[in-house]
């Protein structure tokens, strides 16, 4: 009977210590296996965001590769116009029409955005030395510039458009 009792003991010792190395194997692999579940998550998440920031570099060099080419077009169509000034604003124009200090004086403050200096004067009146045909040149220079900010603009505003699209469709970014 001793035996038996003590072959029961030993049995159940033997089955504790069994049921305890399964529940802790049971343990570390559940543990590893969450491990490894989030770090497929992390590394999905990181594959995604480069995949993102791939496709938004994409959009950027569209954007820049356009918008390039079209200042080059303004560019070269200012530079054309401001040829062909001596050919419209003759030097007869240029000797018949006097350009007054008070119309330098509003266009600079004008093309620098700046309120005159001072009020008006007598020698608004008078002659500045400033030929026409380099007034004309100064308005075309500063059209084209105008024109070349406005692609500046909607090359920005295109990219915005873009990439927020892109970033919109994008899953698990709302």
């Amino acid at each position: 009977m001793i035996i038996r009792s003590w072959l029961a003991v030993a049995v159940a010792v033997a089955v504790a210590v069994a049921l305890g190395a399964l529940y802790a194997l049971g343990f570390v692999s559940g543990a590893g296996s969450e491990r490894s579940k989030y770090q497929r998550l992390d590394e999905a998440r990181l594959q995604q965001s480069f995949e993102q920031g791939r496709a938004l570099g994409r959009v950027k060099e569209k954007v820049v590769v356009e918008y390039v080419d079209r200042i080059v077009k303004v560019r070269e169509a200012g530079v054309s116009l401001i040829k062909e000034v001596p050919i419209y604003v003759s030097k007869a124009a240029d000797d018949a029409c006097v350009v007054p200090g008070g119309f330098v004086r509003v266009h600079d403050a004008g093309a620098a955005n700046l309120p005159l200096a001072r009020g008006p004067s007598v020698a608004d009146g008078a002659a500045s030395g400033l030929a026409l045909s380099t007034v004309a040149a100064s308005v075309v220079d500063n059209y084209n510039q105008c024109h070349a900010n406005t692609e500046q603009l909607k090359a920005l505003q295109q990219w915005v458009r873009e990439s927020q699209a892109l970033l919109q469709g994008a899953p698990g970014l709302h």
